[in-house]
């Protein structure tokens, strides 16, 4: 029985709106038919490298964009319309996000009325302490400031202002940098029992490898849209993979020798026509100059026309 789709994004568009050579007003679609989807038990890794459009990706889902980006494309919570009106009655309740930095805790605030969201009820409290207990956090931690705590800790304490609202679905935008392997790992390691205990759980990172030992499925970002979504099982041989491009990425990851993949991704105002990853692809032909479907292949999604 397939499980129940928490999240569901099609064809979503971000475009900036700038000023460029004094008053003259330019758009940049800095994302472009992103697709991605996110069931309920199961931990969704997004990668792909900087300026791809990952962590775009979450602000657009919680609907925390700046003002001067326009959004389009449909967004889909438990199978309704996510509108500005609904999310802004989810967020922070039922849609949680863990944020890239641990800046985003108030350092003039102790941890434990932060995770708490000011409750002071014994209901409150005891749930607090169960959060401290499965991530290991001692209980004094509830009396300190952010700053007293290692940046592991501060991570910890992230998550456990995210699960205290017990959410259905959580977005981690790049829970990790700036960690050590082992507590990168025991990072993850919290998400997937997140997902274990019933809640939908989309991870953005740039750590493929990372991600690999904790999620279910693979969406590979590039140029600002999906290119491939994969099981996380597919990255167990290069052949199993879809597009040229999650092939170079298996190729350069530190297992397989690092091996560098030519050119760069194009920046925004340069995007190529049709396939964004021509320019660098050997396979490339003149039909990949115009459009390219995102279709299902072997058990996955791709967007590439010889992919088989």
């Amino acid at each position: 029985m397939e499980k129940e789709t928490v999240l569901k994004i099609e064809h979503m568009n971000i475009v900036f709106t700038q000023y460029d050579r004094g008053m003259h007003q330019t758009e940049l679609p800095v994302i472009r038919n992103l697709d991605v989807e996110v069931r309920r038990g199961e931990v969704v890794a997004v990668v792909g490298s900087s300026g791809s459009g990952k962590s775009l990706l979450a602000h657009g889902a919680m609907g925390v964009l700046p003002y001067n980006a326009r959004m389009g494309g449909d967004i889909q919570y438990l199978g309704e319309k996510l509108t500005k009106e609904r999310i802004e009655k989810l967020r922070g309740k039922e849609i949680v996000m863990v944020p890239q930095s641990i800046s985003s805790l108030n350092p003039l605030m102790k941890i434990g009325p932060q995770i708490r969201k000011g409750k002071k009820d014994p209901a409150s409290q005891e749930k607090l302490k169960a959060i401290f207990r499965r991530y290991d956090l001692e209980e004094k931690t509830e009396e300190l400031y952010p700053f007293e705590l290692s940046g592991g800790m501060n991570r910890r304490v992230l998550i456990s202002t995210a699960v205290m609202e017990e959410p259905r679905l959580v977005i981690a935008d790049e829970p990790t940098p700036g960690l050590d392997k082992k507590t990168a790992k025991r990072a993850m390691e919290h998400f997937r029992n997140l997902a274990d205990m019933g809640a939908a759980v989309l991870v953005i990172t740039h750590d493929l490898e990372l991600a690999l030992e904790t999620v279910d499925r693979i969406a590979v970002f590039y140029g600002g849209t999906t290119i491939e979504e994969a099981r996380a099982e597919d990255f167990q041989r290069e052949e199993n993979l879809r597009h040229p491009y999650t092939k170079a990425l298996w190729r350069a990851m530190p297992r397989h020798g690092f091996q560098y993949i030519e050119g760069s991704q194009p920046y925004v105002k340069n995007l190529p026509k049709g396939c964004i990853f021509s320019p660098r692809c050997s396979q490339c032909q003149e039909a990949c100059r115009g459009e390219i479907p995102y279709r299902e292949v072997r058990g996955g999604k791709v967007r590439c026309l010889y992919a088989q």
